[in-house]
């Protein structure tokens, strides 16, 4: 581990038990409020240099793929998609439901977008299923998925997705004094 993912890990903050017993919270806010340029050079060195070369756009999901996505398309001079929570976004859009653990819910982008070679961006990568969705919104709009850049992944928690996953931090690599 490098001294840059050193330095990354302890500004998360982990919370055991939240949102519910057995769960251990990672909390990235306090990682936002630090050197984002670090963490910007940190998501595009996870990258291979040839997926940044092909991307046309970035895809951001719904919160905080937002903050890191805009990073990487301010700093790549690329474009910014967003992928959003059902009824946020004017008609038309195109939307896929998928299943959470405890319940359904719908993500939708806007309709019309010429396809493009994306990059998904996203937070965390836990479960899958919020990659799966957007996978196949992704598909359904025929963008050209060149894989997922994620900040934070929990690789115990899935299995393959059918997409290159591009990580900065794996929870496996987490240091020792930072669980809380």
């Amino acid at each position: 581990m490098t001294s840059l993912h050193t330095t990354l890990w302890t500004h998360i903050r982990t919370v055991q038990d939240f949102p519910k017993p057995g769960i251990c919270f990672y909390d990235l806010t306090p990682l936002f409020m630090q050197n984002i340029a670090a963490l910007t050079d940190a998501l595009i060195a996870s990258i291979p240099a040839e997926a940044l070369n092909e991307v046309d756009s970035f895809l951001a999901v719904e919160a905080r793929g937002f903050v890191l996505a805009s990073l990487l398309a301010q700093r790549l001079n690329k474009g910014l998609l967003l992928v959003r929570k059902a009824g946020k976004l004017p008609p038309p859009v195109v939307g896929v439901g998928y299943s959470l653990e405890y319940g359904v819910d719908r993500l939708e982008m806007a309709d019309g977008i010429a396809p493009q070679k994306v990059i998904i961006v996203d937070d965390v990568l836990a479960t899958g299923g919020t990659l799966k969705a957007v996978k196949q919104l992704a598909e359904k709009c025929q963008h050209h998925i060149l894989g997922a850049s994620i900040l934070l992944d929990l690789p115990d928690l899935h299995s393959d997705l059918g997409v290159n996953i591009w990580s900065v931090l794996d929870e496996r690599t987490q240091p020792e004094a930072q669980v809380a």
